[in-house]
């Protein structure tokens, strides 16, 4: 499968859902932020009073419990391919933000979710209902919508300390019908796959490897057991999340880990050993936010900060990463962790010129 995978030119990435929203923030190089989309690449209403652009903050992004990301790839001299990976959590939020950064919908040819949890699909109906209300019939193609086959009944939170008490349950993740009805085509993989012309890759189960990272603790899955009803069982390993990888040319590999339930230590130990390339850029969710995680955090940290060689260039711990393990890693990495939120934008552009200089990674 790694042999499959292009090596693209360049990589643009966009923000759509985060929890997080930075407008204040000194970005590297090739990152860019909300307001300045919004001041100078878009037309923004000018005061008539003072004659300056205004801040239209109505129509800005929003954060939200959930994570979303457009990612733009292009080889050299062939067309750019665009999918959609997770959508957020609910109705509103990833709509309103396509908006407020005016968004084109109609390139968007796929959409990978990345496991059965509504903060990552919950979007993924109103997001196909709104690209067939905004295209025309012309221009309209049908978009895959790509996912785990095993999609759960019911997924529920029990919380520390006992892990038994099942307080509530997750919302419903989209059916396969409804999705079809809402024109998207249902493709299921457990397998790792390449998509977007080979230019990304999906990866199959993650292999849990690691001794400290645990999967969701407290997390529980609804079974039926025919007429006797149904139960809760326990599901601390949600085998259905997938990550996606991008090679860029003499930068090595992108990953988007939405949610890292299976640890992002796992998640880039797989990445490294499929694709024997250095890691440029982690980004997502880490989930190492409450306190029954707190143990999990240095041991990621240095991982990310001092086993790989090369280190990576910049990590974007989002979502659910949590404010301990932010400010630990920020403290590991300096400016190497960027603390990027919805509507930031990323551009990686690759240099074909330096890719045989790219040796393979080591972890120590």
């Amino acid at each position: 499968m790694a042999s499959t995978l292009s090596r693209v030119n360049s990589l643009k990435i966009t923000f759509l859902v985060d929890n997080s929203i930075e407008w204040m923030t000194k970005f590297p190089p090739g990152f860019t932020s909300e307001v300045g989309a919004h001041l100078f690449q878009q037309k923004p209403p000018i005061d008539p009073r003072t004659n300056v652009p205004i801040l239209d903050l109505e129509n800005y992004c929003c954060g939200a419990h959930g994570f979303a990301a457009l990612i733009e790839t292009q080889v050299d001299g062939a067309d750019p391919h665009t999918i959609l990976f997770d959508t957020g959590p609910d109705s509103r939020s990833l709509i309103r933000n396509i908006q407020a950064m005016q968004t084109p919908i109609n390139p968007i040819e796929r959409v990978v979710i990345s496991h059965w949890h509504s903060d990552h699909s919950g979007g993924l109906l109103s997001f196909l209902d709104y690209r067939a209300s905004e295209s025309s019939p012309q221009r309209l193609f049908p978009v895959i919508v790509d996912v785990h086959p095993d999609r759960p009944i019911a997924r529920g939170i029990a919380p520390p300390p006992t892990y038994r008490n099942v307080i509530g349950r997750i919302p419903e993740d989209p059916s396969f019908d409804s999705i079809h009805r809402a024109g998207g085509v249902v493709e299921t993989h457990n397998e790792g796959h390449v998509v977007a012309g080979g230019t990304v890759y999906v990866s199959g189960e993650i292999p849990r490897i690691t001794d400290f990272e645990g999967g969701l603790l407290g997390g529980v899955r609804w079974y039926e057991n025919g007429s006797a009803g149904g139960e809760w069982v326990n599901e601390e390993n949600i085998m259905d999340e997938r990550y996606a990888t991008v090679d860029v040319l003499g930068k090595g590999l992108v990953i988007f880990s939405a949610c890292s339930h299976a640890g992002i230590v796992n998640v880039a130990k797989d990445a490294i050993k499929t694709f024997k390339r250095p890691i440029h850029m982690v980004i997502g969710g880490f989930h190492l936010a409450g306190p029954e995680f707190q143990d999990r955090i240095q041991p990621t940290v240095d991982f990310l900060s001092s086993k790989m060689r090369p280190a990576c260039t910049y990590i974007l711990p989002m979502h659910c990463s949590g404010f301990a393990a932010k400010v630990a890693l920020r403290a590991a990495l300096g400016e190497s962790c960027v603390p990027a939120g919805v509507g930031v934008g990323v551009h990686v552009q690759g240099d074909g010129a330096v890719d045989h200089l790219v040796h393979p990674p080591t972890i120590v």
